[in-house]
């Protein structure tokens, strides 16, 4: 029996059943109209887990991993492996992303600091106001609290 097909008996055995509960019994639910936003939250949960588990890895400006990271390379290190294609510079990144505001942020979605119209760093949301970055010589890949309010947010497609 496929996870789909259990979906309606375990709906019944539990009544009203919530996503985590399915989720812990492990089902899954199917809404229309939803699956693309799904595969993209499923997508920036896992580069989430991928640039936390690079946790202490030393900053080198132009690395792309899979040992040493400046701070676009360990979010197109960590997409990668989620299986999404980015550019290689933040701002090239930035201008990737649909554009999303402070509001509709959710963990794995980019975090672009920007001084007037230059992004100049990224990293990934991490939630609670926190992100994974590698940010700069001298450091290592880190979970930080955002310092500034000139930031925007991109979400990757």
């Amino acid at each position: 029996m496929t996870a789909l097909n259990r979906v309606p008996s375990l709906m019944a055995r539990a009544g009203t059943a919530s996503a985590l509960t399915l989720a812990a019994v492990g089902a899954s639910v199917v809404v229309p109209g939803t699956a693309s936003e799904a595969a993209a939250a499923s997508s920036a949960t896992k580069a989430l887990r991928v640039a936390a588990s690079k946790e202490g890895a030393p900053y080198q400006w132009g690395a792309i991993g899979p040992h040493r990271f400046d701070c676009s390379g360990l979010t197109l290190y960590s997409f990668k492996k989620a299986g999404k294609k980015l550019p290689r510079t933040a701002a090239q990144q930035y201008n990737k992303t649909r554009h999303i505001s402070a509001g509709s942020r959710r963990a794995g979605d980019l975090v672009f600091f920007h001084s007037g119209g230059y992004v100049y760093h990224v990293g990934i949301y991490a939630g609670k106001g926190k992100i994974w970055h590698a940010p700069k010589t001298g450091d290592v890949v880190r979970l930080q609290k955002i310092w500034t309010r000139s930031v925007s947010y991109g979400r990757v497609g």
